[in-house]
């Protein structure tokens, strides 16, 4: 096994980390595994059977299996060619917060590899409780399982506008205007979407200090940069995927009430960007190519939408471009105006009050 000092021997540094580990979501690759693994996800938030049963109609849809895992074994293949590419010698890991391969799992066989400190590379490029702080719970947890033996594990910085994510994006748009009819490229509506959460855990996102609102802020912000690239000066930015009981407020617009508003005011057609999301897992095969494309279609309306940045070759470079910078003492490549608030933003642990657990946690959807 290697040490990630061959990252770069002649800018005098070093370091003791011999692993990465590429923590994500999680999904069903079977129909028997759907509703233990919603089970897993909504385990002591209170969800009623019914809506489980809803959300399990979604995945069987596609077979009862979620496309996020097989989409993460891609990534890590192409980052573990990027990695050999850079000279680093260490072992690529994948684990899950609520399906197999498991956290718990991932990191107790790591410890018997004899890995002794790693890197954790989250499919997620925000902040907020969801996005990051719930990610360190995850590290957590999957260390006490783990035990005595257990690796120390180092979260990597939020990416969201890392220019290699943003110039993904923004290629992805070209290509996705390139879809429409040709008389529909130049009037086609551009509208970013991310998931929603409650307004109280946006509220609450980041540090006390900062004034919460990180995750809407850190969308809003790579939404602007991308369209920054593709000389936009005028687009959307809505939101998808709520669920939950109808009282509690979240981000909106949702989607789908967007296109009916686009609709009313004579859009001929629109490009959705889901901004929010590295693959197409179940909340963009279903949210937006299923439901969103066929309100779309119901209004006559021209749809393209366009690819996530997981399977672009430039995000397997951020993911070696982001182990590299964590040691190499030089400024992290950032494009925005968005500060890293805190030093949970910046990979370490979270600090004390730092997007704080919403009251009501985000059942799935």
């Amino acid at each position: 096994m290697g040490i990630m000092s061959a990252v770069n021997s002649t800018d005098g540094f070093e370091t003791q980390f011999d692993a990465l580990l590429v923590l994500s979501f999680g999904g069903p690759e079977k129909p028997d595994d759907v509703r233990p693994f919603l089970e897993n996800v909504t385990r002591g938030r209170g969800v009623p059977p019914e809506r489980l049963d809803a959300v399990a109609e979604h995945y069987m849809h596609f077979g009862g299996v979620s496309p996020i895992n097989a989409l993460n074994r891609d990534i890590i293949a192409r980052v573990e060619i990027e990695m050999a590419s850079a000279g680093i010698d260490v072992p690529v890991y994948f684990g899950n917060r609520n399906w197999h391969p498991t956290a718990e799992d991932t990191v107790s066989r790591m410890a018997g590899d004899g890995v002794t400190s790693a890197l954790v590379f989250p499919t997620s490029a925000w902040g907020g409780y969801s996005g990051c702080r719930q990610y360190h719970e995850d590290i957590s947890r999957a260390r006490a399982a783990a035990g005595d033996g257990a690796p120390a594990l180092v979260k990597l910085r939020h990416y969201y506008d890392h220019p290699l994510l943003l110039d993904a994006m923004a290629d992805a748009v070209r290509a996705a205007r390139e879809e429409l009819p040709a008389a529909n490229r130049d009037i086609a509506r551009v509208v970013f979407t991310a998931h929603s959460i409650p307004t109280s855990a946006d509220a609450t996102g980041g540090p006390p200090e900062a004034g919460g609102h990180l995750y809407s802020r850190q969308v809003a912000e790579a939404a602007r940069l991308v369209a920054q690239i593709l000389g936009l000066d005028d687009y959307d930015l809505v939101w998808q995927s709520r669920s939950g009981p109808p009282q509690v407020p979240w981000l909106e617009p949702d989607i789908v009430d967007h296109l009916d508003e686009l609709h009313v005011r004579g859009a001929g057609g629109v490009i959705v960007v889901p901004v929010g999301f590295v693959s197409d897992h179940l909340e963009v095969v279903w949210d937006l190519d299923t439901e969103a494309r066929g309100r779309a279609a119901e209004h006559g309306m021209a749809f393209a939408r366009a690819a996530t940045a997981g399977t672009d070759p430039r995000f397997a470079q951020l993911v070696v471009d982001l182990v590299r910078e964590r040691f190499s003492g030089e400024t992290p490549r950032r494009t925005g105006i968005e500060p890293l608030l805190g030093a949970g933003c910046n990979g370490q642990l979270c600090v004390p009050g730092c997007c704080a657990l919403p009251e009501r946690r985000r059942p799935v959807n």
